[in-house]
C-alpha cells in the first residue's frame, strides 16, 4: 500500500530563514549536533566501562566482545534502512524516536543486572541510533540552503570531535569516581537537552514522493551487512581463511548481489542505485570509508600503546588524545568553509595527505618515545580527519536530492561503521601477523635464550596488545629481557599497521582528486 506524504516545508526556508527559534536552521542545528555527541560519547565510553562490567557482573572476555560487538552489528545493519524510515515518515519523528529510545535503553543497561541484558540493551541501542544518526544529516540537508550547507555540516562534524575529547576522559571520570553504569547514564541529560531544542525548533520533513516499504530490500541489505561485518569483526579471532569467516563474508558478498538485483528490479528500492552514477557521491562514501579506517585504526592501536606499554591511566591516555580532537573539532568548521569557497576536492585531498603524513610519522615510534613524538602526529591526523569529514560527508549528502537526504545520511553513516571495523580489523591482522614474525627475533635480541623465545611464542596474541608474557620462577632480569623484547614485536607490528593505513589514506586522496561540487 503505497504511503501518503505531505509536502516538506524545507524548501521554502531556503528562501528566508526564520529569526525565532521555530524552523530556525541554526537551532535546528544545535538540537541534532547534541543528539550526534550522546551517540559519539556512548560509543568511546564504553571500552573504559567494560573492565568495570566484567568484574561486577563477572563477564566474560567473549561477553565484553558481543557488548560491543551487539550495538555494533544492529547499527551498521540498519543505518540506511533508518534513513529510508525517515525520509519516508519524517526525520524529525525519526530523530525523536531515535534519541529517547538511544536514552531508554542506556538506562536499562544500567539497571538490568546481568550479562546477558546488557547485551540485548546494547543492540537495542543500537536499533535506535540507526534512526538518530542518518536523521541528523538529512534534517541538515532539508533546512539549509546549498551555500551554507557545507558550514552547517561542518558544525556537525565538529560535534563530532568533541564527544571524541570528552568521551575518555569523561568516562574515566565517572568509572573511576561513581560506577561503571553512570556511563550510561550521562546519555539522559545531554537528550534531554536534544529533546528540548529539537522540540522547539525541527519542523517535520520528509520526501515529496509515495514510497512503498521494500522489505526485499530491507532483509537482503540489512542480511548482508549484518554477516560482512560481524565476519570482519570475528575474521582476527578466527583467521581470516577459517571457513567460519570464509563462510560469513561469502554469505554477506552473496546477499549484497542479491540486493542489487532486487534494487535494480524494485519500483520503490531502499537504496536508489542511481545513487551511486553520480561520481562525487560514490567517491564520497569510498573516502569516509579511509577516513574512519585510519581514525579507528590508529586509535585502537596507540590506545594500547598508550597504556599497555607506557603506563599511562585510562584518564591519562584521554588527555593525550585530546590534540587529536581538538584539531578535528577546530577543522571541521573550518572545513566546511573551505568546501563552501571551493568544493569538497581540497579539503578531501589536504585532509587524507595530512591523515597518510600523521600516520607515516606514527609508524616510526619507539617503545620509549616521548609525548613529544606523539602530539605533532595526533594533531595532523585530528586535522587531516576534520577536514575529510565534512568535505566528505558534503560529497555524500550534497550530491544526494533531498528527498533522499535520509538515505544519503544513512550511507555515510554506514561507511564510517565499514571504516571502523575495517580500520581495527585488518590493521589488527597486520600488526598481529608482524607481531608472530618477529616475536622469537626480537626476545632473542633483547637477550632471552632462544629455548626460551621459542616457548613464549604463542604469546603472540598477548604481545600484539601490548602486553608482556611472564616466566614463572625466571630471575627478574630475564622478565625484563622478556618485557623489553615484548614490546620491540610490538613496535614493529604498530610500525607495519601504521603504514598501511598510511597507503590506504594516500590512496583515498588520489580518489579524491576525482569529486566535484555537489549539484542536488
Amino acid at each position: 500500500m503505497a504511503i501518503s506524504t505531505v509536502q516538506r516545508p524545507g524548501r521554502a526556508r531556503h528562501a528566508a530563514p526564520r529569526a525565532g527559534v521555530r524552523g530556525n536552521p541554526w537551532w535546528i542545528l544545535a538540537a541534532v549536533s547534541v543528539g550526534v555527541i550522546m551517540v559519539g560519547l556512548d560509543a568511546s565510553v564504553v571500552a573504559i566501562a567494560n573492565p568495570r562490567i566484567a568484574i561486577d557482573l563477572d563477564a566474560t572476555l567473549s561477553d565484553l566482545q558481543w557488548i560491543t560487538d551487539a550495538y555494533l552489528l544492529t547499527l551498521a545493519a540498519l543505518l540506511i534502512f533508518g534513513g529510508k524510515l525517515g525520509d519516508m515518515f519524517g526525520r524529525k519523528r525519526a530523530f525523536f524516536v531515535g534519541v529517547v529510545g538511544f536514552a531508554v535503553t542506556s538506562v536499562a543497561i544500567g539497571l538490568i543486572g546481568t550479562v546477558g541484558g546488557v547485551i540485548v540493551m546494547r543492540a537495542l541501542q543500537g536499533v535506535f541510533g540507526a534512526l538518530l544518526m542518518p536523521s541528523t544529516l538529512a534534517i541538515i540537508r532539508s533546512v539549509f540552503p546549498v551555500h551554507k550547507l557545507n558550514t552547517a555540516i561542518g558544525i556537525w562534524g565538529a560535534a563530532t570531535g568533541v564527544s571524541v575529547a570528552a568521551g575518555p576522559i569523561l568516562g574515566g571520570v565517572l568509572v573511576e569516581h561513581l560506577n561503571w553504569e553512570s556511563v550510561f547514564y550521562i546519555n539522559v541529560p545531554i537528550a534531554v537537552v536534544a529533546v528540548l531544542i529539537g522540540a522547539a525548533a525541527i519542523t517535520e520533513s520528509r520526501s515529496d514522493a509515495e514510497h512503498r516499504l521494500d522489505v526485499a530490500g530491507i532483509l537482503t541489505l540489512s542480511g548482508s551487512l549484518f554477516l560482512l561485518v560481524y565476519g570482519l569483526i570475528k575474521a582476527p579471532e578466527w583467521g581470516w581463511l577459517d571457513p567460519q569467516t570464509v563462510a560469513f563474508l561469502m554469505g554477506g558478498a552473496v546477499l549484497m548481489g542479491a540486493f542489487i538485483i532486487v534494487e535494480r528490479t524494485t519500483a520503490d528500492p531502499l537504496l536508489p542505485l542511481r545513487l551511486f552514477a553520480n561520481r562525487s557521491l560514490s567517491i564520497g562514501a569510498a573516502v569516509v570509508t579511509v577516513n574512519f579506517f585510519a581514525l579507528f585504526g590508529a586509535l585502537f592501536f596507540m590506545t594500547l600503546f598508550l597504556q599497555n606499554l607506557q603506563g599511562w591511566s585510562p584518564v591519562e591516555t584521554g588527555v593525550r588524545t585530546l590534540p587529536l580532537s581538538l584539531a578535528m573539532m577546530v577543522l571541521a568548521p573550518l572545513s566546511g568553509v573551505i568546501t563552501e569557497r571551493f568544493g569538497p576536492r581540497p579539503a578531501m585531498v589536504l585532509g587524507l595527505l595530512g591523515v597518510a603524513g600523521a600516520l607515516a610519522l606514527l609508524s616510526g615510534l619507539r617503545a620509549d618515545s616521548g609525548y613529544g613524538a606523539i602530539w605533532p602526529a595526533f594533531t595532523l591526523l585530528g586535522a587531516g580527519i576534520g577536514l575529510v569529514l565534512t568535505a566528505s560527508s558534503d560529497a555524500i549528502v550534497g550530491n544526494a536530492p533531498v528527498d533522499d537526504a535520509g538515505v544519503a545520511g544513512g550511507l555515510q553513516s554506514t561507511s564510517v561503521q565499514l571504516g571502523a571495523v575495517l580500520g581495527t580489523t585488518i590493521l589488527g591482522s597486520v600488526l598481529s601477523s608482524k607481531v608472530g614474525s618477529t616475536l622469537v627475533d626480537k626476545l632473542t635480541a633483547a637477550g632471552t635464550p632462544l629455548s626460551v623465545a621459542e616457548k613464549l611464542a604463542p604469546a603472540k596474541e598477548l604481545v600484539a596488545k601490548g602486553m608482556a608474557p611472564s616466566v614463572p620462577g625466571a630471575p627478574p632480569q630475564l622478565n625484563a629481557m622478556v618485557a623489553t623484547g615484548s614490546h620491540e614485536a610490538f613496535m614493529a607490528g604498530l610500525q607495519t599497521s601504521m603504514m598501511v593505513g598510511a597507503a590506504a589514506a594516500a590512496v583515498g586522496a588520489v580518489l579524491a582528486l576525482f569529486v566535484r561540487r555537489g549539484e542536488a
